[in-house]
């Protein structure tokens, strides 16, 4: 079996490697299935996309409606890089899926607006599936309603054209999208679960996401949250394309 490709942005390599971990434990991939890629790290290698089953992208510090002047090089080299590569993804329809920072790669690429309008703060929060949603193969088996852990400060205030929306919430309403038949995006996090989503709050206290005097009382306000739904979609994702 060809193993599937995570493009990861993460700096602190606690953080890169939980995401890892994570993948795994959703897709159900054997860690020989899932090779992984830290863009922040180094320039994206020359990929054969017919050597992968899919690509996943992982979240990461970046916003992609960030001034241009507040980038780091970093940054303007992944979004480059990754356009670049969407420029394929795109043209084959070849299968992709975005968590959280997808939304802003693979929404900005096809036209769609991105800003602060619809940011979220670190919660869980109820997602619906629109009829297209339910309908589609990678949320099959899915509940119509579901919580899932969100935490961004940009999202889609506008699809992309010729997007189909796939889920929305109250005050997100672009919650997940799909461009073609093979190309996902997720605004929230459907690989976290309450410990992976407590070491990232731990990590990126200090990266504006709340006051890092709160973090005690952010803790408190998720440990109640009960989130098992979002992952099946990932594993639905392997199954369809492995």
């Amino acid at each position: 079996m060809r193993p599937f490709l995570l493009l990861s942005s993460r700096a602190e390599d606690e953080a890169a490697d939980d995401e890892f971990e994570a993948f795994l434990r959703v897709t159900g991939l054997p860690v020989a299935g899932l090779r992984r890629v830290r863009m922040e790290a180094a320039p994206l290698p020359a990929l054969d996309l017919d050597d992968y089953a899919g690509i996943f992208v992982g979240g990461g510090p970046f916003n992609s409606s960030d001034a241009p002047l507040e980038k780091s090089a970093v940054q303007h080299r992944v979004e480059r890089e990754l356009g670049l590569l969407l420029d394929e993804v795109v043209a084959r329809d070849f299968p992709f899926f975005g968590a959280c920072y997808g939304v802003g790669t693979l929404g900005v690429h096809q036209g769609g607006v991105i800003d602060g309008t619809y940011a979220e703060p670190i919660s869980a929060v109820r997602v619906r599936l629109t009829e297209d949603g339910a309908a589609d193969p990678v949320l099959a088996g899915m509940a119509e309603e579901f919580d899932a852990f969100v935490g961004h400060k940009e999202a889609c205030s506008v699809l992309p054209p010729h997007a189909v929306l796939l889920a929305s919430s109250a005050a997100c309403p672009v919650q997940m999208f799909r461009v073609k038949n093979n190309l996902y995006a997720t605004q929230f996090h459907p690989e976290l679960d309450l410990p992976g989503l407590l070491t990232r709050v731990r990590i990126y206290q200090h990266a504006g996401y709340f006051p890092p005097a709160e973090l005690d009382d952010v803790v408190a306000r998720l440990a109640p949250a009960v989130v098992t739904e979002p992952g099946r979609m990932l594993a639905n994702f392997v199954v369809r394309y492995a």
